[in-house]
C-alpha cells in the first residue's frame, strides 16, 4: 500500500509542472498571437444633406489596438469616424462619446449626430415592434466638423484583448488615459494635430470629456489644445444628484426637475416650463435649502409654508411630503406623481408614462422612457454597422454593458474620493486655456443629469463663467428624440463650433 501511495505521488509530482508548462505555453501562443493581431478597417463613401449643404464623406468603421508597455495587444477600440472628402486638415473634428459606463456611442450616433438615425416617436411613445426606419438625417454636423464617435472597452463591439486586466481600463482615470490615447493615435494617422478640436459626450460621457479633457491639455507637456468641450445632459459632480440619507443638496438639485414635470403633466399651473424651471430653481436655493439645513428644527408656520410650496412645485400631496419629512427622492417621485392615474413617469425623459404590475409600490417597476427606445436603437446600430459599414464581428454590440459594476471611481485622496467630482477639471482647463468655450445642453424632464443639478457643479469657484453656454430642451436626457429638440440642439452645436 505504502509503495502504491509513492507511485501516485510520484506520478503527481511530475504531472503538476507539466500541467503548468502547458498553461504557460498556452499564454504565450495566446500572446503571440495576439501580437497578430491586424485590425479591422473599413471605409464606405456615402453623400447626404447635413445642414443644407449636399456632402460626400468617408465613412471609416475600425479597431484601434492598445499595447501594453511589454508590446502586447490588451485592447480592441472600435470608432466610427465620418469625414468629409476630399479631406481638408483645416477643419474642426469632433470626438463624441456616451457614458454608462459602459453605454455604446450609439445614442449620439443613431439619434442626433450620426448621417444616418432611427425614426422613432419622440412623444412619449413607446418604439414599438420592428422594423424600425433608418432615415437621412439632415441635423448631422458634417458641414462644420468632421465627426469621430469612440466606444471605449466594455462598450459596443471594443473589448479587452487576452489577458487585459480590467482594472487597467476600467476606471474614471484609467479610461481616460486610454480615451486620450486613441484620441492622439487617430490625429496621427489622419494628420489633424492642428485641426480645430472639439471634445464631447453624454451623461457619463460628460464626466468622461471632464476627464479626458484633463489627460489631454493638463495632465502633460504633450498637450492637445481643445477649442469646445460639448457636455449633453451633463453630470460632472455626483454629490449634487446622490440620493444618500443626509445629502441635502440631491433634494435642492432635483426640485426644478420635479416642478417641470409636474407642469407637463398638469399636476402643477405655471406660465411656461421655462418660467417654473427658474421660480423653482430660485425657492429650491433659498426657502428650501435654508429649511432642509434646519432638519427638524423647522417646526410651526415655517415647516407648514414649506410643506405648501413644496407641494404646488412638485404636484404631491402635503400629507404625502409631510410623510415623507419634505424630502422626496426622484424614485419615489416617478410612482407617486401620477399614481391616481395609475401610471409611473420616466427616470431618463419625464415626459414618458409606464403602468406597472400594480399602483401600490412605492417605487416603479422599471424605466418608461429607458424600455420605450432601447429596441429600435439596437437594430438601427447593428444594421448600419455591419450591413452598410461593413464591420465583422461574432461579437454583440453592447448598448448598455455591466461594467460599471467594476468601475473605479477614484481620482484622489481620502476626500476627494468621498464622492466623484470632476469639475474642477473644466475649471483648469478654462482658466489655461483663454481659446476654450464649453456647451452645456440640458433637457427640463432628465431625472439623471438633472439641469439644476450641472448649473451648480459648473458655477462653482475656480470655473470661468464667460465661456460656458447654456441651451435647454423640451424633452429629457436623450432631448434629440423629439425632432424639434433633436434640430434645436444641431444648430445650437453648429453655431458653439462656428463662433470658436
Amino acid at each position: 500500500m505504502k509503495s502504491g501511495l509513492s507511485l501516485i505521488a510520484l506520478a503527481l509530482a511530475v504531472a503538476i509542472p507539466s500541467v503548468a508548462y502547458a498553461e504557460d505555453a498556452a499564454d504565450k501562443a495566446k500572446a503571440e498571437k495576439a501580437e497578430d493581431i491586424t485590425p479591422q478597417v473599413h471605409t464606405t463613401r456615402l453623400s447626404g444633406t447635413f445642414g443644407g449643404q449636399k456632402i460626400g464623406y468617408a465613412a471609416t468603421i475600425g479597431e484601434t489596438i492598445i499595447k501594453n508597455k511589454d508590446g502586447v495587444p490588451e485592447v480592441a477600440v472600435v470608432t466610427t469616424a465620418y469625414v468629409k472628402e476630399p479631406r481638408d486638415p483645416n477643419r474642426p473634428i469632433t470626438f463624441l462619446f456616451n457614458g454608462g459606463p459602459g453605454s455604446g456611442t450609439v445614442w449620439l450616433m443613431m439619434g442626433a449626430f450620426g448621417p444616418k438615425r432611427v425614426a422613432i416617436p419622440g412623444t412619449g411613445v413607446d418604439d414599438g415592434a420592428p422594423p424600425y426606419p433608418l432615415v437621412d438625417n439632415p441635423d448631422a454636423l458634417l458641414d462644420v466638423t468632421d465627426v469621430v464617435f469612440i466606444d471605449p472597452p466594455g462598450t459596443g463591439f471594443s473589448h479587452l484583448i487576452g489577458k487585459a486586466d480590467p482594472k487597467d481600463y476600467y476606471g474614471v482615470t484609467q479610461d481616460a488615459k486610454l480615451v486620450a490615447q486613441v484620441i492622439r493615435l487617430w490625429l496621427n494617422d489622419n494628420g489633424r494635430w492642428n485641426s480645430p478640436k472639439f471634445l464631447g459626450g453624454e451623461s457619463y460621457g460628460t464626466t468622461r470629456s471632464a476627464a479626458v479633457a484633463n489627460e489631454l491639455m493638463n495632465d502633460t507637456y504633450n498637450d492637445v489644445g481643445l477649442n469646445g468641450i460639448i457636455l449633453i445632459s451633463t453630470v460632472l459632480d455626483f454629490a449634487a444628484g446622490a440620493d444618500t440619507p443626509g445629502n441635502e443638496l440631491s433634494y435642492i438639485t432635483n426640485l426644478p426637475s420635479m416642478a417641470t414635470t409636474a407642469l407637463y403633466h398638469g399636476k402643477a399651473t405655471a406660465a411656461s416650463p421655462e418660467a417654473f424651471a427658474e421660480e423653482a430653481r430660485q425657492w429650491a436655493i433659498g426657502p428650501y435649502a435654508s429649511a432642509l439645513l434646519k432638519g427638524q428644527k423647522l417646526q410651526g408656520e415655517e415647516r407648514a409654508a414649506i410643506r405648501r410650496d413644496l407641494a404646488r412645485f412638485t404636484g404631491l400631496s402635503e400629507t404625502y411630503l409631510e410623510n415623507a419629512d419634505l424630502r422626496v427622492t426622484p424614485s419615489r417621485f416617478y410612482k407617486e406623481l401620477l399614481r391616481d392615474r395609475g401610471l409611473t413617469v420616466g427616470r431618463l425623459d419625464s415626459r414618458y408614462t409606464g403602468k406597472d404590475y400594480d399602483s401600490a409600490g412605492e417605487e416603479p417597476d422599471n424605466d418608461p422612457s429607458f424600455y420605450g427606445i432601447d429596441a429600435s436603437y439596437t437594430a438601427a446600430i447593428n444594421s448600419w454597422s455591419r450591413d452598410t459599414l461593413g464591420f465583422k464581428t461574432d461579437r454583440e454590440y453592447q448598448s448598455i454593458s455591466g461594467i460599471g459594476g467594476q468601475w473605479d471611481w477614484r481620482i484622489g485622496g481620502r476626500d476627494t474620493n468621498a464622492y466623484l467630482n470632476v469639475a474642477p477639471y473644466i475649471g483648469q482647463a478654462l482658466r489655461e486655456n483663454s481659446g476654450l468655450r464649453v456647451f452645456v445642453g440640458q433637457g427640463y424632464y432628465d431625472f439623471a443629469t438633472p439641469f439644476f443639478a450641472a448649473e451648480y457643479a459648473l458655477s462653482r469657484t475656480g470655473i470661468p463663467q464667460d465661456r460656458i453656454a447654456y441651451k435647454y430642451y423640451g424633452a429629457g436626457h436623450m432631448m434629440y428624440i423629439r425632432d424639434e429638440d433633436r434640430h434645436k440642439l444641431s444648430q445650437d452645436i453648429r453655431a458653439f463650433i462656428r463662433a470658436r
